[in-house]
């Protein structure tokens, strides 16, 4: 009796004698390594909602309803999910911003195989891993610095896609087969001739190449243009190789 009492009495010291924070580390570890970090967490969900609200709404509302393109929506959001996943993540081990940087520059130079990527899908690429890399780099600044940068992104995007800033003018190619028009005194004839045959609004032509065996010419046409969807077509010469 005597040794099971002492025996209880230098268990239950040695149980007060250990610090609490030491059971409470010891408990939310697991392999070396611990189960959950609840301010981290609670900062990288905060991040992440504001990142993934901020570009949802740049696609959805400014770059969607000109293009139509359910592709570049697909790759910008998940672009953006994996850029800013591996900022923030990296960061967490002291990631220095020439890494940050690099990964920017990798991603950025992205093509596709199967066809060439317009100058305002890249650009929006482009806005999509700026933004991610900026989300993902700011848990050391402010929340206003952060909303406010967003902000400003989301203002600057939406002023360049407004028509406040610049009339829009679009061109397409053209073979034109009235060739006794592409004399330089007869550019006025010109432009009225093909304002009558296509319905446009035309206020420029440039003369390429000439084949003077088929009466033909392939000219440049500019003119105004007030649609709100972008024509992915007008740049196209010829039918591409699969419609031939």
């Amino acid at each position: 009796m005597l040794v099971s009492t002492l025996t209880d009495n230098s268990l239950g010291d040695a149980a007060d004698s250990m610090p609490t924070d030491s059971i409470s580390a010891a408990t939310q570890m697991f392999l070396g390594q611990p189960v959950a970090n609840i301010p981290a967490l609670l900062m990288l969900l905060a991040h992440f909602v504001l990142n993934i609200l901020v570009v949802t709404v740049i696609v959805q509302c400014l770059y969607y309803p000109k293009s139509k393109r359910r592709d570049y929506y697909f790759t910008y959001e998940l672009i953006s999910v994996c850029i800013f996943m591996l900022i923030f993540l990296m960061g967490g081990v002291k990631m220095k911003v020439g890494v940050a940087l690099g990964l920017f520059a990798i991603f950025g130079i992205i093509r596709y195989r199967t066809e060439s990527v317009p100058i305002r899908e890249m650009t929006y690429l482009f806005l999509v891993i700026a933004l991610s890399a900026l989300n993902g780099l700011s848990s050391s600044l402010s929340w206003a610095e952060v909303v406010l940068a967003n902000l400003l992104v989301m203002i600057a995007v939406w002023f360049c896609e407004s028509r406040r800033l610049v009339a829009h003018y679009s061109c397409k190619y053209v073979k034109y087969d009235n060739i006794n028009l592409i004399l330089p005194e007869k550019r006025d004839e010109m432009i009225a001739d093909l304002q009558k045959r296509i319905g446009l609004n035309i206020y420029r032509v440039e003369i390429g190449s000439i084949d003077l065996l088929k009466d033909c010419a392939l000219i440049k046409v500019y003119y105004e243009d007030d649609a709100i969807v972008e024509n992915t077509a007008e740049s196209l010469a010829d039918l591409p190789k699969m419609y031939d």
